[in-house]
C-alpha cells in the first residue's frame, strides 16, 4: 500500500513538473514573440508610415495628378554651398528622367526654415523629395543667425544673392516662423521675383501697413495651424490683406504645422502649385497666340 502511494506521489509530482515545464516554454515563446514582432511587422509598416508622411495616402484631390508631366525615374537630393559673406549652405533636388537628362522642372520652389529648424528638416520630413516626385526643384537654404543681419535690406540681399547664383528666376518661396525676416522684406521689395509665396505663419507681418499689402500682386497661400494662437493668428490677420490670398487652417496643430499634420500641409502645398502652374501654363498659352497674331 505505501509503495502505491510513493508511486501515485511520483506520478503527481511527475506531471506538475511537466506542466511547470510546458508553462514556462509558453511564457518563453510569449516573451519572443513580444520581443521580435517590432521587428517582423517593422518592414511592412515603414513603407506605409513614409507615404503617410509625405502626404500621399488618402483621396488625393485631381489637382495633385500631373499625368501631363513626366515622372523622374530618378531623384538626387544634393548639397552645396555659396561662397561669400555668409557662405549659403543649400540642398537642392535633381530630377532625372528615363533617358537619364536633367529633367526641367515645372516650377522651382525655395524653402526657408523656422528658428529651431535647418534645410535639413525639409529632406527628413519628405518634403523636397514629395516636389521633385511632382514635377518641381526644391531648394532649401540654411539661413544665418537673423541677428546678424543688421536690416531688412540686408536679409533681403542675401535672399536675391542665393536665388542669382544659382539662376533662381521666378519661384515659390515657401517662408515659416523666423524666416519671415526674410522673406517679407523681399516680397515687399521685390514682389516680382517671386512666382508665389507660402506663409507659415510667419513673424513680421505686423511692420507692414494695408496699402503696402494692397500692393503685392503675388499669390499667397496663408497656412497656420489651429492651435497656434499666436504668431499664426497674427499672420492669417495681417497676410489677408494680400490681394490674391488663400488661407489654409490645418486642424490639430500647432506653430510648426508642417511638423505636426505633414499630409495637410504636403496636400495643402501641392494644390496651390499646380494652381499656379496651371496659371503660368495658360499665360504663356495666350502670349503664344499674340505673338502668332501679330506675325500675321
Amino acid at each position: 500500500m505505501k509503495a502505491e502511494q510513493k508511486l501515485c506521489r511520483a506520478g503527481i509530482m511527475h506531471f506538475f513538473r511537466n506542466r511547470l515545464v510546458v508553462l514556462g516554454l509558453v511564457l518563453l515563446a510569449t516573451v519572443l514573440l513580444y520581443l521580435l514582432l517590432p521587428a517582423i511587422r517593422q518592414g511592412s509598416m515603414e513603407p506605409f508610415l513614409n507615404v503617410q508622411r509625405m502626404g500621399l495616402t488618402g483621396g488625393s484631390p485631381a489637382a495633385l495628378t500631373t499625368s501631363r508631366f513626366p515622372k523622374p525615374v530618378n531623384i538626387t537630393i544634393r548639397t552645396g554651398q555659396l561662397a561669400g559673406d555668409p557662405p549659403l549652405f543649400f540642398r537642392e533636388t535633381i530630377s532625372v528622367d528615363a533617358a537619364g537628362k536633367m529633367m526641367q522642372p515645372r516650377l522651382q520652389v525655395v524653402l526657408l526654415h523656422g528658428q529651431a529648424f535647418t534645410s535639413k528638416t525639409w529632406e527628413d520630413l519628405g518634403t523636397l523629395t514629395l516636389l521633385a516626385s511632382h514635377g518641381y526643384q526644391a531648394l532649401a537654404l540654411d539661413l544665418p543667425d537673423s541677428e546678424s543681419m543688421k536690416t531688412d535690406q540686408n536679409r533681403t540681399n542675401l535672399l536675391l544673392r542665393f536665388l542669382d547664383s544659382l539662376g533662381v528666376q521666378a519661384p515659390v518661396l515657401i517662408s515659416p516662423s523666423m524666416s519671415g525676416r526674410f522673406s517679407l522684406p523681399l516680397l515687399m521689395l521685390h514682389s516680382s521675383r517671386l512666382r508665389g509665396f507660402v506663409a507659415v505663419a510667419p513673424v513680421g507681418t505686423k511692420l507692414y501697413s494695408e496699402q503696402q499689402y494692397h500692393s503685392i500682386q503675388t499669390p499667397t497661400l496663408i497656412v497656420f495651424g489651429a492651435l497656434d494662437g499666436s504668431l499664426g493668428t497674427q499672420s492669417l490677420k495681417n497676410l489677408s490683406q494680400l490681394p490674391h490670398h488663400t488661407v489654409v487652417r490645418i486642424d490639430g496643430a500647432k506653430h510648426a504645422c508642417y511638423m505636426d499634420k505633414p499630409r495637410e500641409f504636403h496636400q495643402a502645398l501641392l494644390i496651390f502649385l499646380s494652381e499656379l502652374n496651371r496659371e503660368t501654363l495658360s499665360h504663356h498659352g495666350r502670349k503664344k497666340e499674340i505673338l502668332s497674331e501679330e506675325k500675321k
